[in-house]
């Protein structure tokens, strides 16, 4: 194996940074991944993944760093721009004519690059054979960290979209980037802002959220495609709604993973997912017969009642084989309460604190917990299990009639598995924000004191209810952390008689034998290879009594060593908080730190967002400053200061 640094120059002058592992045998099939997070410094853990895949695989790798960010020069200005996905697509031709190459492409990734996998798979360029996306969507609008239902998703704004901030304002790694790194890095800091300030503007689906999403004309894509997805991720409804729709060469592994290696994520059972993505690039990229495409096309885990924890390792379930989807065997199951009249929803901004965040990961972002206390705070309808296990799969759906005494209202709805004890565990939630009630392009505010039909598709899941437990319905006005709160607190009036709970079934047994899947290294392939310094990692719900508060409050970090000299801390930090007397004042509070240092330089960025909102808007303030720690002599220091300030009003939000 021979492993390289290059420069790939596309057509506008653009210099995209790469690195190349080149196996023994050649030519060669390729896969490619390119990603923004600096595959020299901070995501150099990755090598273990890329290294796999080559000796293994005998595959080529390609990992590329996208313009604007690690080493390539040009500006990042938003996530998966046209010029993005240009670029990438002049680098798969490039790929292809090369001496070490077969001439045939694949892309794959995790998150960012298992979006633009799919986003350029949409593209057709002539060289791109197969693509494996990893924990990604295909609708940036519904199922991404920006908004859910219509509500803006509140815990993700003190991660990733503000330590994009600080990333992004990082400079080339000079040793690879060469002379004229600083001017670079002030191209980089001067030519930019924050995207979260877009994202603010755009705050219902159209022509931006659709750039870049597959869904709804999944036809674009020819090219094989494997989908790898987690019942405990944030990207779960790619796997089957993306598999029914999908017209080419398709497979889907959907695991019980959350956004993490699915060798150790939480929680488990864990395979080991190389020798998966090698068969099926070599059976696309090479003509390989190696049976992949003769198995059953989906492998999915099925998740059985399993009392909760946030760091629960270990899921019950199984794993199954299905030929298509929808299953034959797969009918509709309607639950009713009994009996008629007005109920009510008492709205409070703080409900949601036990199911989390949507998109579970490592700590902070961990699994949901018992669901009991927001089950109080909930109008509930339960549902005995007395004769058999229920065997859920797909989406739920929730049709009923609310009334509401304010134009702008959100509904949360909670599938919770209830034990004989009373412990509630999370099986499925969705939100709407009940002014896209008709669909997320134009708003509708609702009537006051008119009774409003209204339907709510749950996100994918799977939950076998076991004999002895209960179903339950869980109805709120707010999914606080996970999204902002509604502008009132106004309580919601339900009527019981028209409460349906539409439940996707699988009768019998499954027809076909479990998949076989390789079992897990125990080892994740983009973990670091050298021991890493880690802050204690920190998760609290804080009730404040006297001020009426609710807050979450979140930390973590590590340092480590990476390539050419480097030295890496990173260090993030937020609180998200909501008021118990009215729920639309709520803000969140974050700072994200980065520091390298090098041989000839010690850099550091800090990104800080600093929001709140009211009833009418959303008040933003995000500070960047970036610095050199310590002086180079002869060399001026290098700092910059820059503040974004911004009001957006909410748009029936």
């Amino acid at each position: 194996m021979e492993h390289r640094h290059i420069f790939i120059t596309v057509a506008d002058g653009t210099r995209l940074a790469a690195q190349l592992w080149l196996p023994d045998v050649q030519p060669a099939p390729v896969a490619l991944e390119a990603l923004p997070y600096r595959m020299d410094d901070l995501t150099s853990s990755y090598v273990g993944e890329y290294e796999r895949l080559c000796q293994e695989g005998g595959l080529v790798v390609c990992r590329l760093d996208i313009r604007g960010t690690g080493s390539s020069s040009g500006i990042a200005t938003d996530e998966y721009t046209a010029a993005e996905l240009d670029d990438i697509c002049q680098v798969i031709a490039w790929l292809a004519e090369q001496d070490w190459s077969n001439g045939r492409v694949g892309m794959y990734g995790t998150s960012w690059s298992g979006f633009n996998s799919l986003q350029v798979a949409c593209l057709r360029p002539p060289a791109l054979h197969a693509i494996a996306p990893i924990y990604a969507s295909d609708d940036r609008y519904l199922d991404d960290v920006h908004y859910m239902g219509g509500a803006v998703k509140a815990l993700d704004l003190i991660d990733w979209p503000l330590y994009m901030v600080a990333c992004n304002a990082l400079p080339p790694v000079p040793q690879v980037f060469g002379e004229g790194w600083r001017e670079e890095w002030a191209k980089r800091i001067d030519g930019v802002e924050p995207w979260l300030l877009r994202w603010f503007e755009e705050q219902t689906d159209g022509p931006y959220w659709r750039h870049g999403s597959v869904r709804p004309d999944y036809a674009r894509i020819r090219c094989a495609t494997m989908i790898v997805a987690g019942w405990a991720d944030g990207y779960t409804n790619i796997a089957l709604r993306g598999f029914e729709a999908l017209r080419c060469p398709k497979r889907v592994i959907l695991g019980p993973w959350g956004h993490q290696s699915t060798a150790t994520a939480r929680p488990g059972p864990h395979i080991d997912l190389v020798p998966e993505l090698i068969r099926w690039f070599r059976r696309w990229l090479a003509d390989e017969e190696n049976g992949v495409d003769a198995e059953p096309p989906i492998a999915v885990f099925a998740r059985r009642s399993t009392r909760p924890a946030p760091d629960l390792a270990l899921v019950n379930g199984e794993w199954r084989s299905e030929s298509t989807w929808p299953a034959e065997r797969l009918m509709e199951h309607v639950l009713k309460p009994e009996g008629e009249g007005l109920e009510t929803i008492h709205v409070r901004g703080d409900v949601g604190r036990a199911a989390w965040i949507s998109c579970a990961g490592s700590g902070p972002w961990g699994l949901p917990s018992d669901q009991r206390f927001d089950d109080a705070l909930s109008l509930t309808y339960d549902w005995d299990l007395s004769e058999a296990d229920l065997d859920v799969m797909g989406h739920p759906r929730v049709k009923l009639t609310v009334t509401s005494p304010v134009p702008v209202a959100y509904l949360s709805v909670r599938l919770c598995d209830v034990f004989p004890d009373g412990v509630s565990a999370l099986a499925g939630r969705a939100i709407l924000n009940l002014t896209h009630r008709n669909g997320h392009t134009v708003p509708v505010a609702l009537e006051p004191g008119v009774p409003t039909p209204v339907e709510i598709e749950l996100e994918a899941t799977s939950w076998i209810f076991e004999e002895g437990h209960r179903v339950r319905l869980a109805l709120s006005g707010a999914d606080w952390p996970n999204t902002w709160p509604p502008p009132s607190g106004a309580p919601l009036q339900v009527e019981r008689g028209s409460v349906e709970l539409v439940l996707p079934v699988l009768s019998g047994p499954p027809p076909l034998p479990a998949p076989t899947l390789p079992p897990t290294t125990g080892k994740d392939t983009h973990a670091p290879s050298k021991e890493v310094e880690q802050p204690p990692t920190v998760w609290v719900i804080e009730e404040d009594q006297l001020a009426h508060e609710t807050r979450a409050v979140t930390s973590y970090g590590s340092i480590y060593e990476a390539p050419f000299g480097a030295r890496c801390e990173e260090r993030y930090e937020g609180t998200v908080g909501v008021s118990l007397d009215d729920p639309a004042r709520a803000w969140a509070r974050a700072k994200t730190v980065y520091r390298i240092t090098w041989p000839e330089a010690d850099v550091r960025t800090e990104a800080r967002l600093d929001m709140h909102s009211d009833a009418e808007a959303y008040h933003v303030v995000i500070d960047l400053v970036v610095e050199e720690v310590t002086p180079v002599p002869g060399v001026e220091p290098f700092r910059r200061e820059q503040r974004f300030e911004r009001s957006f009003p909410r748009h029936l939000a």
